[in-house]
């Protein structure tokens, strides 16, 4: 409704005209009046304040993250040098393992094809190794060779690799047993009997070759029932080769021994010693009541 006594075209007169300069305060009214308000994630609108807030939330978020990278970053950089630098050390580590076995080789090869075994002693000798079992491997090559010319040079060398502790127990294990075998050596029986029972009393194939040992020491001592009786316990073995067990039973044969009477034998007298036992613990038994 129009008010009374003014036409449009007074008011149209009236109207402010937005061309004409107008002051700061009005101009700041227009422009917020005239601006979209802007909308949060719900689509509700939100106000300069509200997003002010967020931007300050922001900016402190992005200075902490800041802080704690220029605080504990070098952890992260710190293990990343350390996987990569024990990676590459462990890469080079094995290939100078692999350069040092490989050039061990070729100097051994080059020794063995020596004419002279002799020589070929001397020349495994000069040979370096890189370690204890290297040079207990060498060590029993040369003897090998010089058993020949100086068995009982042989057998000393073999000797001092089994009394080397810093060397593996199974090369110990195989310098002594093969030391016990040179015949020419200065060991005498006893020697090698006290040699072979150390062996006899430990564990995989050197017992019973250790045990082979000690029956070849009873038949040169004339003593061919006990050499049966420990043939007999080496073919029962159930850790005893093919080869080992067709050996201890083609010595039996040879000593005139009857294979199932040699191994009833050493039952019976198992059983025996039981019943013994069994006789002995009910005397007492009887005793104590």
């Amino acid at each position: 409704m129009r008010p009374p006594g003014r036409s449009f075209a007074a008011l149209r007169e009236n109207w402010p005209d937005r061309s004409a300069p107008r002051s700061p305060w009005q101009a700041r009214h227009d422009t917020l009046r005239e601006a979209k308000p802007q909308q949060g994630k719900a689509g509700a609108p939100v106000s300069d304040s509200d997003s002010f807030i967020e931007e300050v939330s922001e900016e402190v978020r992005r200075d902490r993250l800041f802080a704690l990278m220029r605080r504990y970053g070098w952890i992260a950089i710190l293990a990343v040098v350390v996987l990569v630098g024990g990676a590459a050390w462990n890469e080079w580590r094995k290939a100078q393992d692999r350069a040092q076995a490989e050039a061990l080789g070729d100097a051994m090869m080059a020794a063995l094809e020596t004419e002279d075994r002799s020589a070929r002693a001397a020349v495994l000798d000069d040979v370096g190794a890189a370690g204890p079992g290297s040079r207990a491997v060498i060590d029993m090559m040369a003897a090998a060779e010089a058993l020949e010319s100086d068995p009982e040079g042989a057998q000393q060398r073999l000797l001092r690799i089994a009394e080397n502790l810093d060397v593996a127990p199974i090369y110990r294990q195989i310098a002594t047993l093969k030391a016990v075998m040179i015949s020419g050596g200065a060991m005498d029986a006893d020697a090698r009997r006290a040699q072979l029972d150390g062996l006899a009393l430990g564990g995989g194939v050197t017992r019973l070759l250790a045990e082979e040992q000690l029956a070849y020491l009873d038949i040169d001592a004339g003593d061919t029932d006990a050499a049966a009786d420990r043939l007999s316990r080496i073919a029962g073995d159930a850790d005893a080769t093919p080869g080992l067990r067709r050996r201890a039973t083609q010595v039996i044969v040879a000593l005139g021994k009857d294979i199932d009477q040699v191994g009833m034998g050493a039952d019976a007298a198992d059983t025996d010693q039981i019943d013994a036992g069994d006789e002995n613990n009910a005397a007492g038994d009887a005793s104590g009541n």
